[in-house]
């Protein structure tokens, strides 16, 4: 007897709920997930990430299978292993004949267009695991000129019901607390240790394997420390309620030497391969604030995160696909400076956040938009180049929600379509938010010499290379008033320090 369905589920579908497993005959349907080389190196993936993935996948397949389904799993080092995800589903379709193949919507428009592309027919399933649906965003969508995730996030709030009174107005009379999620962190103020999550027997082995088909892949793959299941999901989430949450409202912006962690979560990567329930996580956020546990400012900063940037930006990524992934407003075409894959650079700043996600596959929201992503914005990067990177390195990275935060709100590539300004900033930022510069090479005072931060000279460069475009921009119209007041001398200057700190990157220089 031929199978009734065959299910296809990916590496970030690891989740009993989703809309494919529903209905699930455990006598004629069959599950397949598959380790394909494709999927692990089409960008240089992190080693951690890789093995986070298929450590996970192994455990999701066991857990299916307790479950009495019918589970096939393909290793990477099998040999029959087609190499790509419309090879395996080929395969498995001629061989197990099924009726029906089943998918649920991919994460990944490339990914998602090969597989319906390669001739087998697929019964599709919307990914119910998020709020808003997709059609449901091209709705919001219509008509807007530009979409602001402000006016969407109390859209989502209103259709969740999370931090409302009973009238619908919103808890604390404001929808947004985000300028009370700005503090650095206070000299004396230690965040908590983080929580470690022992390897077991699959895991180890899944190291093995990513250790020797992946060692020329940028990343540490020593000291792995991730949740793989579920239940270790479920502890990671528990220690951030119990310890991290009432303070990451103050300091979810804070950077500090040696802290890649402070009060951030880090179950990102667990929630985006599908280990964890966003509506559950917000729920208990929302309870924890109601209890009086944590304050209004760290609820609403984290339910924010969740129901407003993360479901926009993947509203956004399949609205606007493919043509949105070759944005490239300001022209950029500059390669990637050798550095962000050693993190060898005499700037601290950038050091550390480089070296901390060489290590941990790992970096919090401001360091990615304020530090590396800051400096290849104002140093002219092509976006391709720094988006492959995000792709790449980081543990959470799928390129629904990479690409529209590295082209859009990183790079400002999309004309202003996502965020109203560019995120530039000259290293006084970095100084306000966090301790690296007591510690770096270069002199945050100085903007031109050989001692002077890069970050200033660079800034104040594309400011005046892309004046005509964002002098009209009411949000940095006052930066521009204050480079007006400036003498002639000291804006040829900083124009003259500016083209010699990127003639040294087209160098292959160190900076």
């Amino acid at each position: 007897m031929s199978a009734r369905r065959l299910i296809l589920l990916l590496g970030d579908q690891l989740t009993p709920g989703l809309g494919a497993l529903a209905d699930i005959d455990p006598e004629r349907d069959h599950l397949l997930l598959a380790e394909v080389m494709e999927e692990a190196s089409h960008v240089p993936h992190h080693p951690k990430k890789i093995a986070l993935i298929f450590s996970a996948m192994r455990h999701f397949a066991e857990a299916l299978r307790e479950r009495g389904l019918q589970v096939h799993y393909v290793t990477l080092d099998d040999p029959a292993n087609s190499g790509s995800l419309p090879g395996e589903l080929q395969r498995w379709t001629q061989q197990l004949n099924p009726a029906e193949v089943h998918l649920t919507e991919c994460g990944d428009w490339r990914l998602e267009q090969a597989l319906r592309h390669c001739g087998v027919p697929i019964h599709w399933h919307p990914d119910t695991r998020f709020l808003c649906s997709r059609e449901a965003f091209a709705a919001w969508a219509q008509g807007r000129k530009h979409l602001r995730m402000e006016f969407f996030y109390r859209e989502m709030r209103r259709a969740s019901g999370l931090l409302l009174n009973p009238d619908g107005s919103p808890e604390g009379g404001a929808w947004n607390f985000d300028a009370d999620n700005r503090k650095a962190l206070p000299k004396g103020v230690r965040p908590p240790a983080p929580l470690r999550i022992e390897a077991d027997a699959t895991t180890a082995e899944v190291l093995e394997l990513v250790a020797q088909r992946f060692a020329d892949h940028y990343g540490r793959l020593d000291g792995f420390d991730y949740p793989v299941t579920a239940e270790q999901a479920e502890r990671l989430w528990r220690y951030f309620l119990a310890y991290g949450l009432a303070d990451f409202g103050d300091y979810q912006d804070a950077m500090a030497d040696g802290e890649p962690f402070l009060f951030h979560s880090r179950i990102s990567a667990a929630l985006n391969i599908g280990l964890l329930d966003m509506r559950r996580l917000c729920s208990e956020v929302e309870a924890a604030y109601r209890a009086g546990e944590v304050p209004l400012n760290a609820a609403e900063g984290f339910i924010r995160q969740l129901i407003g940037w993360r479901e926009y930006v993947r509203g956004i990524y399949w609205l606007r696909m493919p043509e949105y992934a070759e944005g490239n407003t300001f022209g950029n075409a500059r390669a990637l400076p050798a550095f962000y894959w050693t993190g060898q650079t005499r700037m601290n700043c950038m050091r550390q956040a480089i070296g901390q996600t060489l290590e941990h596959a790992y970096a919090h929201h401001i360091q990615r938009l304020m530090v590396t992503g800051n400096f290849a914005l104002l140093a002219g990067i092509a976006p391709k180049a720094i988006c492959d990177w995000y792709l790449a390195v980081y543990m959470d990275a799928f390129d629904w929600v990479e690409l529209p935060n590295t082209l859009g709100m990183v790079m400002h590539a999309d004309g202003g379509y996502l965020g109203s300004k560019p995120y530039c900033a000259s290293g006084q930022y970095i100084k306000r938010m966090s301790n690296h510069c007591q510690g770096c090479s270069y002199k945050v005072s100085e903007s031109t010499g050989e001692s002077a931060c890069p970050f200033n000279a660079l800034y104040w460069h594309f400011l005046m290379r892309h004046r005509e475009r964002l002098e009209r921009n009411p949000r940095i119209g006052m930066v521009y008033r204050n480079l007006a007041r400036m003498s002639e001398a000291k804006q040829q200057a900083l124009w003259g320090w500016g083209e010699r700190l990127l003639a040294r990157l087209d160098a292959g220089e160190m900076l």
